[in-house]
């Protein structure tokens, strides 16, 4: 068993960058995943990565995030750029062991506490 701490929220203005970082250890060759919620909303997924570096990325971000990782850091990254108030959130890192890339919430096994992100108009 291992532990997603995540880090980098903050609050920016529209059109602002975030980096998140999500320290992966105990998580070699799981497929890792991004997620966040908002107030009174569903957890949704943003993005996800597998070992082999494939990635998949959520609609509603495509084309202004990035998840990556740093597998001899066992860190997760997501590069969030041109952000919007709608992306406010608490943004949460997760795992799973199976190598097909998802965005199903119910199939990652092991989450972070998240960390928050908000960003003003």
């Amino acid at each position: 068993q291992g532990h997603l701490v995540e880090s980098g929220g903050g609050s920016v203005q529209a059109g602002g960058s975030l980096r998140l970082s999500c320290a992966a250890s105990g998580y070699t060759d799981y497929t890792m995943g991004w997620f966040r919620q908002a107030p009174g909303k569903q957890r949704e997924g943003v993005a996800t990565i597998n070992k082999y570096g494939t990635t998949y990325v959520a609609a509603s971000v495509k084309g202004r995030f990035t998840i990556s990782q740093d597998n001899a850091k066992n860190t997760l990254y997501l590069q969030m750029n041109s952000l919007k108030p709608e992306d406010t959130a608490m943004y949460y890192c997760a795992a799973r062991v199976e190598v097909t890339l998802s965005l199903r919430i119910d199939e990652y096994t092991e989450w972070g506490q998240g960390t928050q992100v908000t960003v003003s108009s």
